[in-house]
């Protein structure tokens, strides 16, 4: 959309844009829209159920449960000093905001079909308005995690958060900036192949489990049968980001600078290639899907 006043005419909307265009003004313009879309995000993912809201909470709780029982009482995977419940739920929840991020957003052309094809706004604005919805979500679970980790610490728990925990905003940003970027590309491809629909759930469930959710990255390097395949879990960008949070606030994982630079600018990188794929594939989507 461009500004020309000499035509007689307050903007024009072209198909002629860079494929990196990101025009800040243009969605500040629409943010009325943008917090619209936040709105309805929020207000249609539980509308017409009973606990509504609390389902945020209930399923980290109940997946941490499930997780300590299996892999730390059943598979006696150890978690240092840290509780084992507690250091599941640090790696839920920082996991529920990457998958939200991630399949909200790669579904992004396939819903707002009947919506992009009838008004223009910046289309940027639709798989944005979804990663800040999901930030009420993330929220309430950390909310959450803050409580347990309260209890625990007044049961006698030796766990602290140490002097690199002001850096969880940058993580966070880093998390929604990587599968922002990655949902953006899916769902470029999405609007051609259907099956990638099908697939990202699929994908999704496999990733967990070498994203580190359940288990130190320590376990897997020292183990006799995993041990030549540790790198697939140690150069995982979601890894970690989920142990640098872990390190962050009980003490236990993984933490190096050069690993977060890494995430960092894998994320922008990320970002940048389904950025152009996304803005290519918005001036004719319409066609195909």
């Amino acid at each position: 959309m461009e500004k020309v006043d000499d035509e007689g005419w307050l903007y024009e909307i072209n198909a002629h844009q860079p494929l990196m265009a990101i025009d800040f003004k243009e969605i500040w313009r629409y943010r009325d829209l943008l917090l619209l879309f936040v709105r309805r995000d929020i207000v249609a993912t539980y509308k017409q159920t009973i606990l509504g809201p609390l389902w945020y909470l209930i399923q980290p709780l109940f997946t941490s449960v499930v997780f300590t029982l299996v892999f730390n009482n059943i598979a006696t995977i150890s978690t240092g000093t840290a509780p084992p419940f507690l250091f599941n739920l640090a790696g839920v929840t920082l996991w529920n905001y990457f998958t939200h991020c991630l399949t909200t957003s790669s579904n992004t052309f396939a819903s707002n079909a009947g919506l992009f094809a009838k008004v223009y706004f910046p289309r940027l604005i639709a798989p944005l308005s979804q990663s800040i919805s999901g930030l009420l979500k993330m929220a309430m679970q950390l909310f959450i995690f803050i409580v347990f980790y309260i209890y625990f610490v007044l049961n006698g728990s030796t766990i602290a958060p140490n002097a690199t925990v002001w850096l969880f905003p940058l993580l966070l940003a880093t998390m929604a900036v990587f599968g922002l970027g990655m949902g953006m590309l899916i769902s470029s491809l999405t609007t051609k192949y259907r099956d990638f629909r099908i697939l990202i759930s699929f994908a999704t469930s496999l990733l967990m489990y070498v994203s580190a959710v359940m288990y130190p990255i320590s376990e897997v390097q020292k183990s006799p049968t995993l041990g030549n395949y540790a790198w697939v879990v140690e150069y995982n960008p979601i890894a970690i980001l989920i142990e640098a949070f872990r390190y962050m606030t009980l003490g236990e994982g993984l933490f190096q600078w050069h690993l977060l630079l890494y995430c960092f600018v894998l994320s922008i990188v990320l970002f940048a290639v389904g950025l152009i794929v996304f803005n290519r594939t918005g001036r004719t989507f319409i066609d195909t899907i």
